[in-house]
């Protein structure tokens, strides 16, 4: 499996939080699972870290089967819509968004 991520590095803009929080909820989860392939959608918010170096607002997690799944997320008319959508919400954000696709694996917890 894969998962692709995008890391807004840096800060919601002060007294603009709950409208942050409400914007994602409101206008892109509801894009975010329409991604074609998706397999699970995950909105990751920064509690607390280690470093002071680095801060993460928010990490997108989307799941996916395959690379060509992403791919073919990558060309739905849904997400040229989230991109446009996204555009609301760094207006209440300062930093920046990358992504990152990861190949991960699963590992079964013990069960006694």
């Amino acid at each position: 499996m894969f998962i692709r991520c995008a890391f807004f590095s840096g800060r919601i803009k002060p007294g603009r939080e709950a409208e942050f929080t409400s914007y994602v909820r409101e206008k892109l989860v509801p894009l975010w699972t329409r991604f074609p392939g998706a397999e699970e959608v995950r909105v990751l918010r920064q509690e607390e870290s280690d470093s002071d170096a680095q801060r993460y607002e928010m990490v997108l997690a989307i799941r996916y089967p395959s690379r060509e799944a992403i791919e073919q997320a990558l060309a739905s008319p849904v997400r040229f819509e989230s991109r446009e959508v996204t555009k609301g919400l760094t207006e209440m954000f300062d930093g920046s968004i990358f992504h990152t696709v990861f190949k991960a694996d699963d590992f079964a917890l013990p069960t006694d």
